[in-house]
């Protein structure tokens, strides 16, 4: 019996070296605390609400979800272990109680209809088309009926500047897996993968290009 090779991920910013940088280099190039209060503005989140916060990375939303709604239950995944250490001492240093676990997107370790919200935020633009499809797909899953996805990742450029400046991302994630994001497929997929009422919600300029805000629900 062949054993499975052990699944990959792509780190934070790359390499793995680079994780560190992390922090930094998103709240400087993507007006980190305004696109993420603004997603959680748009989420709507319940006082009871149960939320995981998909493609984690070092547990910054998580943890002001929690913030936000003192009683939700927050749930962090990352495939990444090390970035997850890295969320677990923030959390733990902030004195914020969220639960950070271990898992790919495509495969979540959650039963059926275990939250009413799903966030992610600049986690799609790292995955090939056919994992976002999988992704997708698990988030209806575990997504209770009228349940909802909330999402903040690179979108179409809405302008020249915006689309010469994409181009760093587009180089440094590589054009395979960024393509659905910058040509606008990212809503298309999501409706394809269960879910429905599919919308965009505004858009955000930010030093690597437009933040679209899109949203969808588990009929």
């Amino acid at each position: 019996m062949t054993t499975p090779a052990p699944r990959s991920y792509v780190p934070a910013l790359r390499f793995d070296r680079l994780t560190r940088f992390y922090d930094p280099v998103v709240r400087l190039t993507t007006r980190e605390r305004t696109f993420k209060e603004r997603l959680l503005d748009q989420a709507d989140i319940g006082s009871r609400s149960r939320v995981l916060d998909l493609g984690c990375g070092t547990g910054t939303l998580a943890i002001e979800t929690k913030r936000h709604r003192p009683s939700a239950e927050v749930v962090g995944l990352d495939g990444d272990e090390s970035i997850l250490q890295r969320a677990r001492a923030k959390a733990a240093g902030e004195g914020v109680e969220i639960v950070l676990d271990q898992g790919f997107s495509d495969q979540l370790p959650y039963p059926d209809a275990s939250f009413d919200r799903v966030l992610s935020t600049l986690f799609f633009h790292h995955v090939t088309a056919e994992v976002k499809a999988g992704t997708v797909e698990e988030i209806a899953r575990v997504l209770e009926p009228g349940g909802e996805l909330h999402v903040a990742d690179f979108g179409p450029p809405s302008d020249p500047l915006m689309a010469l400046l994409s181009l760093v991302i587009r180089f440094g994630d590589g054009f395979d897996s960024t393509r659905d994001n910058f040509r606008g497929d990212l809503p298309a997929i999501i409706a394809s993968g269960g879910l429905s009422d599919v919308r965009e919600r505004g858009r955000m300029r930010s030093a690597f290009g437009s933040i679209a805000f899109l949203s969808a629900r588990r009929a």
